[in-house]
């Protein structure tokens, strides 16, 4: 058997990659990573301070045993690290009782059994005046959700897997991942390293190395907006919790004030997807964002009309919105956690308990069967 540098290598140590570095660490594995740029950057799908945790979850209850294991985790990692990573403000789910979301959030909420309260419109009125709400929706309100730090998250993961033992290499580029009999190469600019496994967590730059993935992952700009409210309390944690929205089309979704001045507030599928991630631009003009501009005056008519400030990440996309957990078809030590479109954060524990039971085990104890990288024509291997 071939001598290698680790057992498990993790190239991109973003979301996934260091929920991904800290778990392989954690289960006793030699891990070895490595970072294009800086632990917890901002060009992927990781950043913009918070982010929603919701265990009703729109996409459909299937996920909620993933979301029930990703709230222990993220309660572990809090407690590991000393940091406050998980603020449990609660989510509401705004809309009509018809639309396949609410009817999803409802379906989680029976089949799960999950601590919930359900607001009719005048309900909903009273208790949060903050929403405009239209005739005829309701809200559930996901009392176990919250708000998650996305970059603190991040580095309080990597440093929970280099205290573990990890070795996890900064600004240091993959440029091929190369299957060879019994190990797996992993080529960067200046060296060649060795694993038995290497897990590929490289959110939407994942086309440059698994040039197959191209045809079936599609970059999409990700644009978030902070607005200031014209009384800031009345948006606070305790009487305002997170949101997600869909009406009339438009989904929107937020969170209330955590840094003491605004309210975050983004509306999605608005922005045409880029060729790659190389492509991304964060320069945008009063037009680019008047969907999001539009939607808060609607929404939150109680924000200043104009976003204080905005910030632009991108993830990669395919075409159902379910990720690729896996190994690549051909290639058994090549893991693939790739597609996560836009709602795959929240999750990032459990995925990163995933890639390494996938890496250590060969499987996992969760039902991975719609997530499979072979559901689509991934070419053999990376």
């Amino acid at each position: 058997m071939t001598a290698t540098d680790a057992d498990v290598a993790v190239v991109g140590l973003g979301s996934m990659g260091s929920m991904a570095a800290w778990q392989l660490a954690r289960a006793g594995a030699d891990v070895i990573g490595f970072e294009q740029f800086g632990i917890a950057h901002d060009r992927g799908a990781a950043g913009g301070e918070s982010r929603l945790f919701r265990m009703a979850y729109h996409e459909g209850p299937e996920y909620v045993p993933l979301l029930r294991r990703a709230r222990e985790l993220w309660l572990d990692l809090a407690a590991a690290s000393g940091r406050p990573l998980f603020s449990p403000t609660g989510c509401l789910s705004i809309g009509r009782p018809e639309l396949a979301p609410m009817a999803n959030v409802r379906a989680s909420v029976t089949e799960h059994q999950l601590a919930h309260e359900i607001l009719d419109p005048d309900e909903l009125a009273a208790r949060y005046p903050q929403h405009s709400p239209a005739e005829g929706e309701i809200g559930i309100l996901d009392t176990d959700g919250g708000m998650v730090r996305p970059e603190l998250a991040v580095l309080s993961a990597a440093r929970q897997a280099r205290s573990l033992g990890a070795r996890l290499h900064e600004h240091t580029a993959v440029r091929a991942i190369e299957p060879s009999g019994d190990h797996v190469e992993v080529v960067t600019e200046s060296q060649v390293f060795t694993a038995r496994t290497v897990v590929v967590t490289t959110g939407p730059w994942t086309g440059e190395l698994v040039k197959s993935v191209v045809d079936h992952v599609t970059v999409k700009p990700i644009v978030l907006t902070w607005f200031a409210p014209d009384d800031v309390t009345a948006y606070a944690p305790d009487r305002f919790p997170a949101f997600i929205r869909d009406t009339d089309g438009i989904h929107v979704y937020g969170s209330p004030v955590m840094d003491g001045v605004s309210v975050k507030f983004g509306v999605a599928d608005v922005w045409d997807p880029i060729d790659g991630a190389r492509d991304l631009t964060r320069d945008l003009d009063a037009t680019a964002l008047r969907p999001v501009t539009d939607a808060a005056r609607r929404f939150l008519p109680g924000l200043h009309p104009d976003p204080i400030r905005y910030d632009v990440y991108m993830d990669g996309y395919t075409t159902d919105r379910t990720p690729l957990i896996g190994a690549l078809p051909g290639a058994s030590s090549v893991i693939l956690l790739s597609g996560f479109s836009g709602h795959g954060f929240k999750m990032a524990p459990v995925f990163g308990q995933i890639a390494a039971e996938l890496a250590l085990d060969g499987g996992s104890g969760f039902d991975l069967a719609r997530m499979a990288p072979d559901r689509f024509a991934l070419g053999t291997g990376a």
